[in-house]
This record gives C-alpha cells, structure tokens and sequence, in this order.
C-alpha cells in the first residue's frame, strides 16, 4: 500500500474523481461544475505544502509547537466564521482551549503520547480539529435557536427566570447536537467505521492491536474535548458572550 501511493496513478486516479464528481454535480444540478475540482485543487495545494512544512517541523520539539500555535489560531478563526456571530465570535477560542486544556496535559503526563513534535502533531490536531467542529456547530445551533425561539425565551423570563438561565433553558438541547457525529463515530468504530487514526497507525505498524488502542484513546480524548468545549460554547451563548444581531441579547 505505502509503496503505490505516491506516483501518477495516485494523480489519475484523482483527477478522474474529481471529474467524475463535477458530471454529477453538472446532471444532477448540485451546484456549479467546477466545485468538486476547485475542492480537490485546493485539498492538494494546501496538503502538499504542510506535508513539505510538517516533514521539517516534527522533527524538532520547538517548532512543532510554533505548528500547533498556528493550528490552533486558524481553528478558532474558522469556529468563529462558522458560527455566524455578529458579536464575541472571538471568544470561541476559549471552548478550543478548554478541549486541549483537559485532554493533552493528561496524555503527555500519563506518557500516553510522548512529547515528541511527530506524535503531539498529529494527535493535537485531531483533538483541535473535532473540537473545533464541535464548537462551531454548537454555537451555530444556539444562536439559531435563540433566534427562532425568542418568545419562549420572554416566556421563560416572564416566570422569573434570569436571562441566562432563560436562554440555557431553550439552546442547551440545541448545542448538545454537535456532539452526536462524535458520539455516533465512537458508537460504530469498528462496526461501520474505521477512523482515520485507526487506518493510520495500521498501515505504518501493521498492528491491529496498537492502531485500535490509539483509536480508542483518540476518541475519549475526543469525547472529553468537545464535551468541555461545547459545555462553555452553551454558556457563552446563554450569558450573552456570543450573540448574533436580530435575536434577544
């Protein structure tokens, strides 16, 4: 498998789906044609310049964490486009925080993953890529709810409920939704599934046994992050820290 990876089979081959995915894009009007390409272009470019970046920068601890800094502004920049906030947008980068605070500390401590750039990297990334979605889609679904449920917020308040209790009342449900693809990965890996870090270490180990011990960790690692992060993103939403102009602030 690692052998035939890189060549121009790899580059046929992607270029024909590609194609292949504008066709159906074009008969089955899903969109402009040249999406799919446009996509596949840019997954390529941008790929191929951080794989040329990563290979010089795991190899030295120092730098590795310059990576993982930068990682972590882009991912609290595209969680705040994402959740579509007109104000606070920018604190969405402590739910992110959050996720890494309680999970990364433990792994290195534990000696789970050492404090090494080629293991920290990639599995950092993981976690702040999930939490990331998580985060966005929480606070997306929040400010939508509040937008269409602001009169049963004025409800909630006329009983005597404090304004951040009101708006917790009505988004928390709402937020928790972000963390079901996660949940539902953890549910069916193996079964369904088979997750990227699964594949991962599997293809450079080929041991089942290590490739599903560091999925595992992977995924509670996950499950702890986006709980974290999601549980902030709600109560920034509901105290007023994050909101979008048009609904009750």
């Amino acid at each position: 498998m690692t052998s035939t990876v890189l060549g121009p089979t790899l580059v046929a081959v992607c270029v024909a789906m590609a194609v292949a995915a504008a066709v159906v894009y074009r008969l089955a009007r899903l969109g402009p044609v040249w999406v799919a390409p446009a996509a596949a272009a840019r997954a390529a470019a941008q790929l191929a310049a951080v794989s040329a970046v990563l290979a010089l920068a795991i190899s030295r601890l120092w730098s590795s964490l310059v990576v993982l800094a930068v990682m972590f502004v882009v991912a609290a920049a595209t969680a705040a486009r994402r959740s579509h906030a007109s104000r606070g947008s920018a604190c969405l980068a402590l739910p992110l925080a959050l996720g890494l605070i309680v999970t990364v500390p433990l792994l290195i401590l534990t000696g789970l993953v050492p404090m090494e750039g080629v293991a920290l990297v990639p599995v950092v990334g993981i976690l702040l890529g999930g939490t990331m979605t998580a985060v966005a889609v929480s606070a997306r679904h929040a400010l939508n709810t509040l937008q269409l449920r602001a009169g049963e917020v004025e409800a909630a308040l006329s009983l005597g409920l404090t304004d951040r209790d009101a708006r917790h009342e009505i988004i928390h449900r709402a937020a928790a939704e972000a963390l079901l693809p996660n949940v539902d990965q953890a549910r069916t890996a193996g079964l369904v599934t088979l997750p990227g870090a699964f594949v991962g270490v599997l293809l450079s180990t080929g041991s089942a046994a290590q490739a599903g011990a560091v999925q595992v960790l992977v995924l509670v690692a996950l499950l702890l992050a986006q709980s974290c992060a999601v549980a902030l993103t709600s109560e920034l939403v509901a105290r007023g820290v994050i909101t979008r102009s048009g609904h009750y602030a």
